[in-house]
């Protein structure tokens, strides 16, 4: 950040009848009250106590970062005693002509609690108009500057995610602040499930526009990255079926205006599921970008991933709750409890390729937070190792011996590219996950009592570190490869077993599956909520692929500092 000395205009102005010192640099836009020009309030009380610790008065000295202005407009400023008044001010006014003050009114980001950003303004007034509309045209110009901001924005409305709410989220809450910073939009509302998918495949004009923004939950914001993954692959000859060939990142930001019923990326990237919060993101021009895990059966693509890929637990929890949506969001609990009581586990091989040279490991205490070291560290020397063994780095690997093999028996095989944090899980699947350091936590369950694998459910809502556990094993990979015992084809037969296996509302609790052959011979894959079709799959993590409209969570000294305006 500059250096709020290298001021570009400095002038008294008038906040509210109190005199203010306003300064504008590159960087800050600052207003102070002189000391010499106190605000009299006749009806506040002078001795109080107050319900909760003072902050500094925001009126007394204030500064704004230039990059979070939102916009900045023009308007004739009426004094209220003015309008309270008659006779001898309309006189005074007439005498006076257009010679009445000027103001500008700034709208900025203001932070709120829990992450929580809003949209706050101030009017400064003006005796002079050509020193008004000089402020006006130095504000706009240094918001010009900023590169980063989009003018043109692709939208994309699910009005069925959710509580089908996505289209009122948009018009109420979003659309107005669009307006106000001035961005342009093109808006799309999906008719069909992968409508957003097959037209950033096929249909849309990308160069027009900045960024696309999602207007649903992590399922449409899935469809958004598949179809514009899978285009800028085509558009630089890469073919996306190719487990080996590394993909090429997108150039346009992806925002995210949560409106489902789970926005796990949003609060995994900005720390709130607050549609407000992410469209002043998008508005700032905030950028972070985020690892995509690349899935592949066979040298055949399936799907993208950015935050979860579970097999077993998980994959059951899905599975049997698509089939009673009829339930609405109780589903996920019930089938929750039911597939803790079955408590299948599953036989298979785990084969999975380390992450050598990177600082951080999943048990570390640190977080991934805005400006995070590791993913800088991390991203930096992936795009070195890319470039140095960019023909054949995994035959590379696998050749040295790299790979390492675990096989066992398991209750949940998860990958997890992020925290997977939400609402009902703060610290999530894995707390000290990254969002942009080229891997993903491997945590493999393997079979244990019912009581131990409560315990390690009951630690995702804990304090306490919920891979120190016996049975628990983690590992942070760049890549990895999973193989069902007895796996000859992921075929029709197969698949229909495993459905045929779960038909029952509660099948037959057992320890040991074989003798009485009532657990099924597989499980299925929960891909970031989506089921796949096969099991034997291979994971490979894209660092840094694609980049959101978000800057990470912000630690809470950072907001305080902020919010501390003389501090700065």
């Amino acid at each position: 950040m500059e250096r709020p000395g290298r001021l570009l205009l400095q002038s008294e102005l008038r906040v509210r009848n109190a005199a203010y010192d306003v300064s504008l640099s590159r960087s800050l836009l600052i207003w102070k009250r002189r000391t010499s020009s106190p605000v009299y309030h006749p009806f506040r009380p002078r001795f109080c106590v107050p319900l909760f610790p003072r902050r500094p008065d925001p009126g007394v000295c204030h500064s704004v970062p230039v990059s979070e202005i939102i916009s900045v407009r023009e308007e004739e400023e009426e004094n209220g005693s003015r309008q309270r008044d008659d006779g001898s001010w309309k006189k005074i006014r007439e005498r006076e002509g257009k010679d009445c003050r000027q103001a500008f009114t700034v709208l900025y980001v203001e932070r709120c609690r829990q992450h929580r950003w809003r949209c706050a303004e101030v009017t400064f007034t003006c005796s002079d108009e050509a020193v008004c509309q000089h402020w006006v045209s130095s504000i706009r110009e240094q918001l010009a500057s900023n590169t980063s901001r989009p003018k043109h924005l692709l939208v994309y409305i699910n009005p069925y995610g959710g509580k089908r709410q996505g289209k009122r989220i948009y018009e109420q809450k979003v659309a107005p602040l669009f307006t106000q910073a001035g961005i342009a939009t093109s808006v799309i509302v999906t008719e069909y499930a992968n409508h957003a998918r097959d037209h950033l495949k096929m249909e849309a004009e990308l160069k027009k526009f900045d960024g696309v923004v999602c207007v649903g939950g992590d399922g449409m914001f899935s469809e958004i990255i598949h179809g514009l993954i899978w285009r800028t692959q085509i558009d630089c000859g890469v073919d996306p079926n190719s487990t080996e060939e590394a993909l090429s990142p997108c150039s346009l930001r992806i925002g995210i205006i949560p409106a489902g019923s789970t926005d796990c990326i949003c609060f995994a990237s900005v720390g709130t599921n607050d549609p407000v919060t992410s469209a002043l993101h998008i508005i700032v021009g905030d950028s972070q970008p985020l690892d995509v895990c690349s899935v592949h059966h066979n040298n055949m693509f399936l799907r993208y991933s950015v935050s979860l890929l579970g097999y077993g637990f998980y994959g059951d929890v899905l599975s049997d709750s698509e089939r009673k949506r009829w339930m609405g969001p109780a589903r996920y609990d019930f089938s929750g409890l039911k597939m803790f009581l079955t408590h299948h586990y599953y036989e298979g091989t785990v084969s999975y390729l380390p992450a050598k040279g990177i600082i951080g490991t999943p048990r570390d205490a640190t977080r991934c937070r805005s400006g995070c070291v590791i993913c800088q560290h991390n991203g930096q020397l992936n795009s070195e190792r890319s470039e140095k063994y960019e023909m054949d780095e995994a035959s590379d690997s696998e050749s040295s011996g790299e790979w390492r093999t675990i096989r066992g028996k398991f209750l949940a095989i998860n990958a997890a590219s992020m925290s997977c944090a939400c609402p009902r899980s703060p610290k999530g699947l894995s707390p000290a996950a990254h969002l942009a350091d080229g891997t993903t936590d491997l945590i493999l369950v393997r079979k244990c009592s019912r009581f131990n694998f409560l315990r390690h459910l009951l630690r995702h809502t804990s304090k306490d570190d919920q891979f120190d556990l016996t049975f628990i094993e983690v590992h942070r990979v760049r890549r990895f490869r999973f193989m069902p015992r007895h796996c000859q084809s992921d075929s029709d037969l197969e698949l229909d077993l495993h459905e045929n296996s779960k038909r029952q509302i509660f099948s037959q609790i057992c320890k040991d599956h074989p003798a009485c052959g009532c657990a099924p011979a597989y499980s299925s894959w929960n891909c970031d909520g989506e089921i796949l079709t096969h099991t034997a799959i291979d994971v490979r993590v894209h660092g840094q692929l694609i980049k959101l409209f978000a800057r990470g969570i912000e630690e809470l000294p950072v907001f305080e500092d902020l919010s501390n305006p003389c501090a700065i």
